[in-house]
């Protein structure tokens, strides 16, 4: 994990690579909470036994459980200290070129792509990849704004 000491530090850290996550499992479990708590219950996430048939053969993810991963995923790269706090500010791109079935494993890499200043701290854009292990093409690809406020 990169630990950046105020937004100096993370400024001074724009277009590198920051290492990635450790790799987390998709479950069914996981899959099927996420389904009840946005009700989104299409087939093709929550039947096994259909999903099979179809055009993955097995159930896969929400795109938006994938990105709903990258708090808890990026929390594992990099830590803003010295901050009174961070907040999710939203995101300029999201893309998800492939989809993540389930049994699957994913981890994210993240790269600082821009810090601007504010009046009460700064504004930082990361880029995060949402790899699948054994995947060519990552399951996610999403550029994220977070406010830092100190």
């Amino acid at each position: 994990m990169r630990v950046f000491k105020g937004i100096d530090e993370i400024e001074a850290a724009v277009g590198e690579q920051l290492g990635h996550s450790e790799w987390l499992e998709i479950t069914q479990e996981r899959i099927d909470r996420f389904a009840d708590a946005t009700d989104d219950h299409q087939w093709i996430h929550v039947d096994p036994e259909r999903a099979a048939d179809g055009p993955y053969g097995a159930t896969i993810a929400h795109g938006y459980l994938t990105l709903s991963l990258l708090p808890k995923l990026g929390a594992e790269v990099l830590r803003v200290e010295g901050v009174k706090m961070a907040i999710n500010y939203g995101a300029n791109k999201l893309r998800f070129p492939q989809p993540v079935t389930v049994g699957s494993r994913i981890r994210v890499g993240a790269e600082i792509v821009s810090v601007e200043r504010t009046s009460k701290g700064a504004q930082v854009i990361v880029r995060n990849v949402i790899e699948i292990e054994g995947q060519d093409k990552p399951a996610c690809v999403a550029e994220t704004v977070r406010l830092l406020v100190v």
